[in-house]
């Protein structure tokens, strides 16, 4: 059984599909997969930031049941924790949005695996995401690769927190989220949720670059991260492609390697949301 955690509301579903269908797709080990997605309403704070609806996570449960019949998705309404930790907190209307902080409540959360792999939605899994899974973590808090701009504007070593392997169980033992929560609650911090994590890590493991591919996509890239990227044709300028935007990875990015993927996925918008 591989463990995923995601986190979002009703807008990124795009995202949500996508991306468990390209590790449902990419799943050469026939590995189990339990999806845990952390969501919630705080529309007080946007009309968008509505909660994953019950409809849709159904629609995530059958489509991964549709490829191992002891696959699961399990929505998880997370409010109580987010209004207890972080309501009213300097990071709440941080860079991204509140979702982003909730990968912060997993050791929290009851009845978390001691062992799971955090994703962002904005990805698709290029190659089996068992390479992920099995990298050896006993001795670390979590691994990560390094962030496309980060490395080379910040530190060498500084990460990019969109794909992390969670070694729960040590995380629970040094505190990190603890602390990393902390953090959110008293200091306004730049990149919120990746911040807290970076300066309350006792010890990480540092993942090749193909486990979270910003820029480029190779044969070994395990996972495409569409990430805002800077293009310097025809003139300087920051692009926010996501997998879901179809014409654009086509034309623009000139992938068509996810078009299995992409065409499940609409095939599945048409089926269960005609009346879009």
């Amino acid at each position: 059984m591989i463990n995923i955690l995601l986190c979002g509301n009703d807008k990124v579903f795009d995202g949500f599909l996508t991306t468990m269908l390209s590790i449902l797709k990419r799943n050469e080990s026939k590995e189990t997969f339990t999806f845990y997605i952390y969501t919630m309403d705080v529309s007080y704070i946007n009309p968008k930031y509505e909660i994953l609806n019950d409809y849709m996570a159904d629609i995530l449960d059958r489509t991964a049941k549709k490829y191992n019949k002891d696959n699961k998705v399990i929505k998880i309404d997370v409010i109580d924790l987010y209004k207890k930790e972080f309501a009213n907190s300097p990071n709440e209307n941080c860079y991204a949005s509140p979702y982003t902080l909730l990968r912060l409540f997993a050791d929290i959360v009851p009845n978390m695996p001691d062992k799971l792999i955090y994703l962002d939605i904005d990805l698709i899994v290029n190659r089996d995401i068992k390479l992920l899974w099995d990298i050896d973590v006993s001795n670390y808090e979590y691994a990560a690769a390094r962030d496309q701009y980060g490395k080379f504007l910040i530190k060498p070593n500084y990460i990019n927190a969109g794909v992390l392997l969670f070694n729960l169980k040590k995380m629970k033992e040094t505190k990190i989220l603890e602390k990393a929560r902390q953090l959110i609650k008293t200091k306004k911090l730049v990149f919120a949720d990746q911040s807290a994590l970076i300066r309350s890590t006792t010890k990480r493991k540092m993942l090749p670059q193909r486990f979270n591919c910003q820029a480029m996509l190779t044969k070994r890239c395990v996972i495409r991260h569409f990430s805002k990227r800077l293009y310097w044709l025809p003139y300087p300028h920051v692009e926010n492609i996501k997998q879901w935007h179809i014409d654009k990875v086509h034309y623009k990015l000139k992938y068509h390697q996810f078009d299995d993927v992409l065409n499940e996925y609409l095939a599945i918008k048409n089926t269960y949301f005609k009346e879009d």
